[in-house]
């Protein structure tokens, strides 16, 4: 039995809600957040290589706008290894071709993680444990193995993970079959799942073996699969639109999940930087030239080093500049950039700002 584990970046998303940053030319994985020199792509198979065995291991799939950019962040990654959605559909379609080919040229015992190219991980020694966990686990079980996150705080933004019965330890972690997966929750709801210590974060990160995932791909979502094995890729834009979460996860028998805290972190909207990068010391989070009076718990950027943002009396709000675009906006709210997306959207005047 194959126990190398094949690592694939899902790479397809827009970012959105990090505009005007994240733009269709330029979407969030190519970008870096956290002060760094490399990308969130490309700080993700840096993460990946070495636990796969190198760049022969490694899968990328992503879309067809985007896919020039891919090669260009990542020019080791082999060609043959990066799958290009001719259209957008969503994580489940991306899960079922990739794990066809990656059947079709390693069989069906072949392990094959999937994990989004926009995470941040802080502690790289204690992901490759757990995901040397994982790998073992999927080995000897037919198992979907879920990477679950122990919460730190009650967060209504992020799907939960309820643990049932122990399974057993793989490399010195407990595994445990999943009760139940429950999307966003409300304030109270996530509360109380945290006082129960049952549940962890659900992180998007999965690992099985490719045979195992298929069968169950044909017995939960049989309109993904189905198509693929007759016509290939070319099917692509007839088929479903829908979350790997939804069309499985969620119904699936075989689901377990490894609680692991190596800080982690989803960056989904630009309140994030403010997770990574807060410090007791500072008011702000500045990635620009700030002068500012009477102004606290801001987030503000700025792509030019040459612009200078000035504040007088603002509190808790973000402060993006990028090119020909300004965002101010209240933290609690950046949820709704998406909203103002779809506003200039509409508009001839601002299709080149998106």
């Amino acid at each position: 039995m194959n126990t190398l584990l094949f690592p694939v970046i899902l790479a397809g998303g827009k970012g959105e809600r990090f505009w005007p940053l994240s733009r269709k030319d330029r979407p969030k994985q190519f970008l870096s957040l956290d002060g760094s020199s490399r990308s969130l792509l490309q700080a993700t198979a840096d993460r990946l290589i070495e636990l796969g065995g190198g760049w022969d291991s490694l899968w990328v799939i992503t879309s067809s706008q985007i896919a020039e950019g891919v090669k260009q962040q990542l020019p080791d990654l082999p060609v043959k290894n990066l799958l290009i959605e001719s259209e957008g559909r969503d994580t489940a379609a991306a899960v079922a071709w990739t794990s066809l080919e990656i059947k079709q040229r390693y069989g069906e015992d072949a392990v094959i993680g999937f994990f989004p190219a926009d995470h941040w991980i802080a502690n790289q020694e204690a992901f490759a444990h757990t995901l040397n966990a994982a790998t073992q686990l999927a080995t000897s079980t037919a198992a979907i193995v879920t990477l679950g996150i122990k919460p730190t705080f009650p967060s209504t933004g992020y799907g939960y993970i309820e643990q049932g019965e122990k399974i057993g330890s793989f490399n010195e972690l407990p595994a445990y079959h999943v009760n139940r997966f429950t999307e966003k929750p409300d304030r109270e709801t996530a509360e109380t799942f945290l006082s129960t210590g049952r549940f962890s974060w659900n992180s998007g990160m999965f690992v099985f073996r490719a045979g195992v995932v298929l069968k169950e791909l044909h017995t939960h979502a049989p309109e993904i699969i189905e198509p693929l094995e007759q016509h290939g890729p070319d099917i692509y834009p007839q088929l479903p639109k829908k979350s790997i979460d939804y069309a499985l996860m969620e119904k699936t028998t075989l689901a377990y999940v490894l609680p692991v805290d190596f800080g982690w972190d989803d960056l989904g909207d630009w309140n994030a930087i403010e997770r990574l990068l807060k410090t007791e010391d500072t008011p702000n989070v500045e990635l620009a030239t700030h002068v500012g009076l009477d102004t606290q718990g801001a987030i503000i950027y700025a792509s030019n080093p040459e612009d200078v943002v000035v504040t007088i009396g603002l509190e808790d709000v973000v402060i993006v500049r990028d090119r020909n675009v300004t965002l101010v906006v209240k933290k609690e709210r950046t949820q709704e950039i998406k909203q103002i997306l779809k506003i200039l959207q509409s508009d001839s005047r601002f299709t080149d700002l998106l």
